[in-house]
């Protein structure tokens, strides 16, 4: 049975390849090593393995040391030695192959790859002991018979060449002028010829042309030092004109006073071997789905501009883009229509490219566009806005069209960073910076926006402890019916009472709670305590009052609200009727089955559906008809400038019969004046809320301003 030896100081990667090793084939036995020293000694104690798997990095002696030490004993010059290094420098696999390794592997070690690597050098190694045990066996047989001696030496040289004829490798020999002496049967097949013809004839027709001068010189380097080389891979053509990968070997041939009198070649076709290591150095540096360089990849090729750039006199860019919305194309068409324009986006992208350039995919939705070259400033504005607009431009899917915009942004080398870890890292702040201003547009990297990293971290950690020690607070700002004047509920707004800040607004911590997620947590408090909050002014008999609920889109995504809501319900004992759920126009766009079936769930349950900030998106009435929408709520903005601006007076009244004609009720907010109420009330506004009938307040204060209320009713 083959033996092999394994010799690594880690205890981990010992076990990893003694499993691997016990794969490759049936009765393989192993033998595991953590000190150099001792494998040596068992050595020249008489194991003699057949492969040999040996790491580079180790105390006391590193691989190279071991190998020379290997190569020294009697009987080790030709065995196998597979080297496996976390290395990537040519150097230091030109050390281990110098020293005498065969094979050369990466860490971490692909686990097919190494079986089938192994499974080659112990092909190799049979072949090697079937020659030898063959050529011992003769020897005996000569010696046995002295009389018969010729006799002997004519059958022992017949079956010896049938031996020889088959093993499948090329294996001849030549003699110190070129000449060919011998010349197996597989060497025939591979050259098309029969092996008898090719006796006598120079070793040049072994090879291809070009490299029949480089043959002759590793022969007389043979010759001339009387030690065999080491392993080398060449590529010879065959007869079907085909190009093929050998493994290819030279020892020096003795005569019977140990005289050198020729070179002894052999070869051994691995060109399947290099193949699979092709299509698996592919596979681990490309994406699957666009066959675009993957981010590994992309680092590597960073890398390597980083030291062209430090050696010469040249700059390069990085564009890091995220496509926006992508999500809903994947929601609204499937996961094949997302692929789908994944793999369009990277086809235009890679039409952009320069032959320098290189376009990577990084992740789900995330592209990377290395600029090679940057001639000034105004290249580098310019690519970005092209990315952007091949981006942008429509994508057919089924029988209509999409499409999607990019966020991008861009660094530069070296004028940004010093490294590839901070250029990759620059290249995603510009972009979250592009995102976060609305998106389709780029972003340069500016120096402060390493700050702006440091004040989101620290307000991630404050916001995090806000939610655990339970700052935050709700603030009601009433609701007033535009027909009677009294209140009918409170909009619930959230408050941050930071210990060391007091009282902070929404505007300074919201958009960061979105960005980071913690507004699910935030959200679900909010809810919980609106509810509670509201139940108890019935408890209290100060009438049946609404109260309205922000929703975040990201709760959408991340969470069951119609689950979360239940429960908020359930737990305050609230009746259904009296809680309003106020969304963004931009959740119910999205048009997904998940949000639809979210609404109406919440809309049995009797809750009340509200679209707020109504006519800053993409409004369509025609649409949320579709959706069991209740309110809508008209921005602020149109409500500000309503009386001094015929226009937004016009887009009020015309949102305001629309959603009558729907069946919805019409809030208006912002109303500061009492010329706009008066306004609001002729164009047939239902509710109003704003500064006009109250602030945003404590609860204490929103129930004493309900029983001052009620008061004044009752003496009127």
């Amino acid at each position: 049975m083959p033996l092999i030896a394994i010799l690594d100081d880690q205890e981990t990667n010992r076990r990893i390849f003694e499993r691997l090793a016990s794969s490759i084939e049936p009765g393989v036995v192993i033998r595991i090593y953590g000190d150099p020293s001792v494998a040596v000694a068992d050595f020249e104690s008489g194991i003699v393995p057949d492969l040999i798997v040996t790491d580079y990095k180790m105390p006391v002696m590193d691989g190279e040391a071991f190998i020379r030490a290997l190569r020294a004993l009697d009987g080790f010059s030709e065995i196998p030695v597979m080297v496996i290094t976390v290395y990537e420098e040519r150097s230091f696999r030109m050390r281990a192959l110098e020293a005498g390794a065969t094979d050369f592997l990466q860490s971490p070690v692909d686990h097919q790859e190494f079986v089938v690597r192994a499974r080659n050098l112990l092909k190799l190694r049979k072949q090697q002991l079937l020659l030898q045990n063959r050529a011992q066996t003769l020897a005996v047989e000569l010696a046995s018979s002295e009389q018969s001696r010729e006799a002997a030496v004519r059958d022992s040289s017949e079956r010896l060449a049938q031996v020889i004829d088959t093993v499948p490798a090329m294996i001849s020999a030549s003699d110190s002028n070129g000449r060919i002496l011998f010349a197996n049967t597989f060497t025939g097949e591979f050259l098309g010829c029969d092996p008898a013809e090719l006796v006598g004839k120079s070793s040049d027709c072994l090879v291809d042309a070009e490299l029949a001068g480089p043959n002759r010189t590793l022969d007389r380097k043979v010759m001339r030092s009387g030690e065999a080389l080491k392993s080398f891979e060449r590529v010879l053509t065959d007869a079907a004109g085909e190009k093929r990968v050998l493994l290819t070997s030279k020892s020096p041939l003795r005569d019977a006073q140990d005289t050198i009198v020729g070179v002894l070649t052999s070869a051994l076709d691995i060109t399947e071997r290099k193949r699979a290591e092709e299509h698996l150095l592919h596979a681990a540096r490309h994406d699957a789905l666009t066959n675009l360089p993957n981010r590994a990849f992309l680092h590597d090729r960073l890398r390597r501009e980083v030291a062209r750039a430090r050696r010469g006199d040249r700059s390069f860019a990085l564009h890091f883009i995220d496509i926006d919305q992508f999500k809903n194309i994947n929601d609204l068409s499937g996961q094949e229509a997302g692929d789908a324009f994944l793999k369009e986006v990277a086809a235009r992208l890679q039409l952009l490219a320069g032959p320098e350039d290189m376009v990577a995919r990084l992740g789900a939705d995330e592209f990377g566009f290395l600029q090679a070259l940057l001639p000034d400033g105004a290249s580098l504005d310019a690519m970005a806005q092209r990315i952007i607009d091949v981006v942008g431009l429509p994508f057919g899917i089924a029988d209509r069209e999409a499409a999607c915009t990019a966020s991008v942004g861009v660094t530069t080398y070296p004028a940004d960073a010093a490294d590839v870890t901070q250029l990759l890292r620059n290249a995603d702040l510009a972009m979250q910076q592009a995102k976060s201003s609305g998106g389709n547009q780029f972003r340069l990297f500016e120096t402060n926006m390493t700050g702006l990293i440091r004040n989101n971290a620290i307000l991630d950690g404050r916001l995090r402890t806000a939610i655990d020690q339970q700052q935050f607070v709700l603030y009601y700002q009433p609701q007033i019916s535009a027909r009677s004047g009294k209140i009918i509920g409170a909009e619930a707004l959230l408050r941050w009472n930071d210990p060391e800040r007091g009282l902070v607004s929404p505007g300074e911590f919201l958009l960061r709670a979105e960005e980071n997620g913690l507004i699910v947590p935030i959200n679900e408090w909010v809810i919980h305590a609106a509810c509670r909050e509201a139940k108890s002014w019935h408890c209290q008999g100060i009438g049946n009052l609404r109260i309205g609920v922000n929703l975040s889109p990201v709760q959408f995504r991340r969470v069951n609200v119609a689950a979360l809501v239940l429960k908020a319900l359930d737990a305050s004992g609230l009746d259904p009727r009296s809680l309003d759920l106020e969304l963004t126009e931009n959740i119910v766009m999205e048009e997904t089955e998940s949000v639809f079936a979210v609404l109406r769930q919440l809309s049995e349950l009797g809750v009340g559906i509200s679209i707020d900030d109504f006519g800053t998106g993409y409004s369509s009435l025609n649409y949320i008809k579709q959706f069991p929408i209740d309110r809508i709520k008209i921005d602020q903005t149109f409500v500000r400038n309503m009386v001094s601006d015929p226009s937004d007076h016009t887009i009020v009244r015309t949102v305001a019969h629309l959603g009558h004609s729907l069946g919805m009720t019409v809030v208006a907010e912002g109303v500061e004046t009492e010329e706009q109420a008066e306004l609001l009330r002729a164009d047939g506004c239902d509710v109003m809320q704003g500064y006009l009938f109250g602030r945003p307040m404590p609860a204490e204060e929103f129930v004493a301003l309900v029983r001052g209320r009620h008061e004044l009713e009752k003496t009127a």
